[in-house]
């Protein structure tokens, strides 16, 4: 499979994992205005179950929010070209692990394939940052040679 074609199927399903992200945190958003819509007036200024249900609710639609942002951050990685050094929006698969810089969503599959999507935040992110095919890291007392990079 080419290069740019490798890339956009990780990066189609990190997109679908994003989106699913969305998708439960909206129903769950939903969820959370339904539930103290149904509990009726309220009955006193100080109601702690609707206070609980608007501030779940509040939280939901932050990770709602949060998660359509990522998607339309990856659709924008999508129009790059691959990558010959790893950086921001590189798909890189070492000897242990499979690994998409781009934002911290976690494990998603591509395929059968377990991949990781981390940001630039983290300290196996600043490992790679720069490095090619065959050059290797060494994170947390384990070696990593880069095998393949787009």
């Amino acid at each position: 499979m080419e290069r740019t074609e490798r890339r956009s199927q990780v990066i189609n399903a990190c997109i679908a994992h994003q989106e699913h992200i969305a998708a439960v945190a909206k129903q769950e958003m939903d969820s959370a205005q339904q539930q103290s819509n149904d509990y009726g007036a309220n009955v006193d200024r100080y109601d702690s179950y609707r206070t609980k249900m608007m501030r779940s609710r509040d939280m939901y639609a932050r990770q709602y929010s949060n998660a359509q942002t990522g998607v339309r951050y990856l659709q924008d990685l999508l129009k790059l070209p691959p990558f010959d050094t790893v950086e921001h929006g590189a798909c890189v698969i070492t000897d242990r692990q499979k690994f998409f810089l781009s934002i911290g969503a976690g494990k998603f599959m591509v395929g059968s394939e377990m991949w990781f999507a981390i940001s630039a935040q983290t300290p196996i992110y600043l490992a790679l940052k720069g490095k090619r095919v065959g050059d290797t890291i060494v994170f947390n007392g384990q070696s990593q040679t880069i095998k393949q990079l787009f």
